[in-house]
């Protein structure tokens, strides 16, 4: 066999290009069955959400008492006018759905915001800082996890009222202490790294550092507890609606519309069998997708 001269050779088969950051990203979320499910039933939940209005054939709040309880289309006496049936008070379902999508998006969404701001805050100062600092964030982290959440929210809307912003701000002060341990974690681990050191000696603020070299570095893991924390609130504004005390009638919830429709559960078993599955979708779609996220963002080797 002759052998080729060098200079014959491609040079990619001497050395093989390495595959970019980005590729090995997009390889790795395309890749991953869960992500994809969880993010794309959550695209098309929001986009549901938003169009509501426009998708929906009827006012959600409209009562027509001569079609009250009617049943789904797929049952004998169903009707197309009414895909979903209409409720015990002759509200159409379909719209109620709709418009209950936006109510638990928003709590959700809402209280998970809250909740970051409050728990990222703490986590990344205790984290940064430690000393007092760390010992008085790891002292409020264990008071708020001595309280029942659920116990708690139900006593401060019992006591203040039920309404949105209520509901809103009171699961977003009962959910952050995950984001503070989290982020707690995340900035000692980045704290002695030489690009801290290094704008510390450049003379950098303490909260410029935070900001600009410790908030970025931090973002992956504060995505995923993000995503949990949103089914929580979720299952929790549902929780609360359910037993009266979140959301107040006649707003559409899907935790209100399965309260409302227990009494005819045996009878009439849809009634709460279509809000419970759009809330189990819903719900799923988010944890699919934080897992997912954490997955992506994990090592090579460990995902």
């Amino acid at each position: 066999m002759v052998a080729l001269p060098s200079d014959t050779i491609p040079s990619s088969v001497i050395q093989p290009t390495m595959p970019t950051a980005g590729a090995i990203l997009r390889r790795r979320i395309f890749g991953h069955a869960g992500l994809l499910i969880g993010g794309t039933t959550l695209a098309i939940i929001c986009v549901l959400a938003l169009l509501a209005p426009l998708i929906a054939q009827h006012d959600p709040y409209f009562q027509d008492l001569a079609r009250r309880l009617v049943p789904p289309v797929w049952h004998a006496d169903g009707s197309w006018s009414h895909p979903l049936g209409t409720d015990a008070l002759g509200r159409d379902y379909f719209a109620r759905l709709l418009y209950g999508a936006r109510i638990s998006l928003l709590i959700g969404f809402g209280a998970t915001a809250v909740a970051a701001l409050i728990g990222t805050t703490m986590g990344v100062l205790a984290g940064y800082y430690g000393g007092r600092v760390d010992f008085v964030v790891t002292f409020l982290v264990n008071v708020r996890l001595a309280l029942p959440a659920m116990l708690v929210a139900l006593v401060v809307v019992a006591l203040v009222g039920g309404s949105l912003t209520v509901v809103i701000w009171t699961l977003g002060l009962l959910i952050w202490d995950r984001f503070a341990v989290v982020m707690r974690a995340a900035t000692q681990q980045i704290r002695g790294l030489d690009y801290l050191a290094a704008a510390r000696a450049a003379g950098c603020s303490a909260q410029r550092i935070l900001l600009t070299e410790v908030m970025p570095n931090v973002m992956g893991p504060l995505i995923v507890v993000a995503t949990l924390e949103i089914a929580q609130a979720i299952l929790f504004e549902a929780a609360l609606s359910f037993l009266g005390l979140g959301v107040q009638p006649p707003t559409p919830s899907w935790g209100l519309m399965i309260a409302e429709g227990k009494t005819h559960m045996f009878f009439r078993p849809w009634i709460i069998a279509i809000p419970g599955a759009a809330l189990f979708i819903l719900v799923l779609a988010v944890n699919l997708l934080g897992d997912g996220v954490r997955d992506v963002n994990a090592p090579e080797g460990r995902s």
